[in-house]
């Protein structure tokens, strides 16, 4: 009987992340319906698409994207920004050349960093999450963060069974009973999942499910292949959509490690 404890261990996971997604899925319904509302007759601007769709960087890289496409700015792809045009058309380009600094030229990465936490993006943020098509900081485990939990859920409530059935314990119960009543669980944990990809797929970290509803409109409302309907890809998409091979590659550099 040394696989009962392994067992109730295996409902104790499985049990506590459907709670949780349970509990996370309740509470975007209600953010759904507090702003339904607001999604009404209501459309998102670029940089409330990245945000809804990447968060803080995603705005970060569109307005990257947007300055280089238009030749304001050069990105190499050695991974270097370096300015063209110093006039920034925005808060946000301007934030970028500020963070690029006077001498007009600076690793992407840090750029990118320093964009996605000025002020202007917390401004976006504050208007989303007022309208309410963007999950609060602090407004605890997304439907995303709940199902990433329930896979991992489901991963130890298989590695629970396997661990019991190959234990070398004489047991009374045979075998093929003893993986029937672990799978009671592990199915639990797969319905919680068919249950959310139905339910609430796509998952998202920044979109409430009114703002979910508006970027499902995107792709229909950016139209063909003008400008718009590239950038839209990108702020939805992020820099993968980007069909330059070079302007992709100056997105792949990332900031040195201390002490590297």
């Amino acid at each position: 009987m040394f696989w009962v404890p392994l067992l109730l261990l295996a409902w104790a996971v499985a049990g506590v992340a459907g709670l949780r997604l349970c509990l996370s899925a309740v509470r975007g319904a209600a953010a759904s319906t507090g702003g339904r509302g607001a999604a009404e007759g209501r459309g998102l601007t670029l940089y409330e698409a990245a945000f809804l769709s990447g968060g803080p960087g995603r705005v970060a890289d569109v307005t990257l994207v947007a300055m280089a496409r238009q030749r304001r700015l050069l990105l190499a792809h050695t991974g270097w920004a370096t300015v063209v045009d110093p006039r920034g058309r925005d808060d946000m380009e301007r934030s970028v050349l500020g963070a690029i600094g006077p001498g007009g030229q600076s690793p992407i990465a840090p750029v990118r960093a320093a964009a996605a936490t000025a002020d202007p993006v917390r401004g976006i943020a504050e208007r989303l999450v007022g309208a309410g098509l963007a999950v609060p900081d602090g407004a605890g485990t997304t439907v995303a963060d709940a199902v990433r939990q329930v896979r991992l859920a489901a991963a130890a409530v298989a590695g629970l069974a396997v661990t019991a059935l190959l234990m070398p314990v004489p047991s009374d119960v045979p075998r093929h009973l003893v993986a029937l009543w672990f799978a009671l669980p592990l199915i639990l944990t797969l319905g919680c999942l068919a249950i959310a990809r139905f339910e609430a797929h796509p998952y998202s970290h920044w979109a409430s499910p009114a703002g979910q509803r508006l970027l499902g409109a995107l792709p229909r409302e950016a139209g063909g292949g003008d400008d718009r309907a590239y950038l839209t890809s990108v702020a939805v998409r992020g820099v993968h959509a980007v069909g330059e091979p070079e302007l992709r590659a100056a997105f792949a550099h990332r900031e040195p490690r201390p002490g590297h």
